[in-house]
């Protein structure tokens, strides 16, 4: 029923506009977005023709004998459009499955995207991965997430750090100045978890290039210094705040809080959901839970980053 055909370059147009008119796509699925870490992974995504139409993408590389999600990406699977039927999908993982053999796989590893990115429901893929691949719950990360319509009033802590951060005349702005802020993030990543973050400030700068309403810096600062700054991840029903730092003064005085302000009861407003990322400790399944308090404190509440594993 399927042609299964992995993807090369010269698709990329037609890979793109595929993600743009999908129920569950991003553009974190772009391939301006996906390629720009190319040489960390051996790409094996996935086109599925049906009838000689496009029906599916799937996001993935290859590790070994493990087909994966793509491992670049927080969350992966299979990318639908509005046309998508679930006895059709049953079939395509039935038939994703031989195609995975006869290239010498063994394991699958597959995230799902998050409901909250869907644009239609768009939950067939964990249906048919569970009646055609036997596909068992092998992690599970905690994500936290205000739904706009149903905001809760920010914890009495949050509204306080606010207020401490306006009368110390902290003034809050979008910005190109990725560098400036790049080095309050790594100073505090290293000093309080001896992490780095996950891109470089060649390849955030290289991104946002790309996509410049998609991917947002908003600093804070007191006499032009950055206290402050979050990058945002701007999807058609999603703000997430992709990584988010502050100096010690900075957390001293609220600049984080007037930050969070701004994009979520203004500019952002509008996007039914606003997400703060998820919160665990590496690679565990263990949260952080001074962090995961600081998020709920602004009235965010938990959702699940689901990955599934079978056998092949």
């Amino acid at each position: 029923m399927f042609e299964i055909v992995r993807y090369t370059p010269d698709r990329k147009d037609e890979w793109n506009a595929f993600v743009a008119s999908s129920k569950n796509g991003t553009f974190l699925f772009n391939r301006d977005y996906m390629d720009y870490h190319s040489d960390r992974f051996e790409d094996f995504s996935l086109m599925f023709y049906r009838e000689g139409s496009l029906y599916g993408l799937m996001p993935a590389n290859r590790k070994g004998d493990i087909f994966q999600s793509h491992a670049g990406l927080t969350y992966g699977g299979l990318v639908m459009d509005s046309q998508t039927t679930v006895a059709a999908t049953v079939e395509l993982f039935r038939e994703l499955n031989d195609y995975l053999r006869d290239e010498g796989f063994h394991h699958v590893f597959y995230k799902c995207i998050p409901w909250m990115y869907h644009q239609m429901a768009a939950e067939e893929d964990l249906y048919a991965i569970v009646r055609t691949c036997d596909a068992r719950l092998v992690n599970r990360d905690l994500g936290t997430v205000i739904i706009q319509r149903n905001a809760i009033r920010w914890e009495r802590v949050r509204r306080r750090a606010l207020k401490r951060a306006i009368e110390a005349g902290i003034t809050v702005e979008r910005s190109n100045d990725y560098a400036g802020f790049w080095n309050v993030l790594c100073d505090n990543l290293a000093q309080t978890y001896n992490s780095k973050p996950v891109h470089t400030l060649a390849e955030i700068e290289l991104l946002h290039s790309r996509f410049p309403d998609n991917i947002v810096l908003y600093v804070a600062k007191k006499d032009e210094e950055i206290l402050a700054g979050i990058v945002i991840y701007v999807s058609s029903q999603v703000a997430r705040a992709q990584y988010s730092s502050a100096t010690p003064l900075g957390k001293q005085l609220g600049a984080i809080d007037i930050i969070y302000d701004r994009i979520i009861h203004r500019d952002y407003a509008s996007l039914p959901y606003f997400e703060f990322g998820t919160s665990a400790l590496g690679d565990t399944n263990v949260i952080n839970e001074s962090l995961v308090f600081q998020k709920e404190g602004f009235g965010g509440r938990g959702i699940c980053f689901d990955r599934y594993e079978w056998e092949l």
